[in-house]
């Protein structure tokens, strides 16, 4: 699947100066310019731990000082992005710089028509759920409208709800549905996995794997969610002990295992073929 609207859109950013807002590198890459830095996408594969095929992928920012491209600019590693939102001055300037960020993702995302199947998780940063007027969402819609790119495959990615954040965060999740996008939600444990299922009603749950001291509720959190129709995503797993924990839970229930963590994948900006993907995986990998 090409995308012909997106491909007109990517053919005028390769004419594109590189000093300005929006442009695409040799390698058809996008970037885009925010304050003194320039900002690109790296993605994260979420993956099915029963078969290691890939189910979707989370668009991570990176960004570089422009005095340093020369040592930064290939490759995908670089500073994250959310440093420069917890510095913004104003919530107007968090909320251009997070339109900017969906965009860069979206067209770096869709530019692989290879992984066009897969989901796309794009995180929500907290200080946005504050910030976020009605029309956040539909700005949204109405970029992948013209860039005629289905909205239905883009999951909104909410961080972990307090207490005091839950009519927001009611709200936020509101303004994405009628908008029609799919809401993750980040849970410090399963316990509160299962508190939001029944609470805003996610698409998605993401966990820390790393946190999973109570296989018991896991299970049940897991139970429930299969019955609401609700993925439920293991996150950071970064060591081989992790994995044999994820392992231990998948024989005791017969629903999916979803992964995700730099024991399988470190964000890359270019997704790796099929052949590479079924590669042996390492043991383990520091993040």
């Amino acid at each position: 699947m090409t995308f012909p609207a997106l491909q007109d859109y990517l053919a005028r950013l390769r004419d594109a100066p590189v000093d300005t807002s929006l442009w695409l590198d040799k390698q058809g890459k996008a970037h885009g310019r925010y304050l003194n830095s320039t900002l690109t996408s790296v993605f994260q594969p979420i993956r099915a731990l029963q078969n290691n095929r890939v189910v979707g992928v989370q668009g991570f920012m990176r960004s570089y000082a422009r005095n340093n491209a020369c040592n930064n600019a290939c490759s995908d590693e670089g500073l994250s992005i959310w440093k420069l939102l917890d510095t913004t001055a104003t919530d107007d300037q968090s909320i251009e710089l997070d339109r900017m960020c969906r965009l860069l993702h979206t067209v770096n995302f869709y530019r692989q028509p290879e992984m066009a199947d897969a989901d796309l998780y794009l995180s929500v940063h907290a200080r946005l759920l504050a910030a976020v007027d009605s029309n956040h969402g539909m700005s949204f819609r109405h970029v992948l409208d013209l860039l005629e790119l289905p909205h239905r495959k883009v999951v909104l990615q909410l961080p972990a709800i307090q207490t005091r954040q839950a009519w927001i965060a009611h709200y936020v999740a509101d303004n994405y549905r009628r908008n029609g996008f799919r809401l993750a939600i980040n849970v410090a444990d399963a316990k509160q996995g299962l508190e939001q299922i029944r609470q805003i009603e996610p698409d998605v749950i993401k966990l820390d794997a790393r946190e999973l001291t109570d296989d018991a509720a896991v299970l049940r959190l897991l139970e429930e969610a299969a019955g609401s129709n609700v993925a439920v995503i293991f996150k950071r797993v970064e060591s081989s002990s992790v994995q044999e924990k994820l392992c231990r839970l998948a024989e005791q229930t017969p629903h999916t295992i979803l992964a995700q963590g730099y024991l399988f994948d470190r964000p890359r900006a270019v997704f790796a073929d099929s052949a590479e993907a079924e590669q042996e995986l390492p043991e383990e990998v520091t993040p």
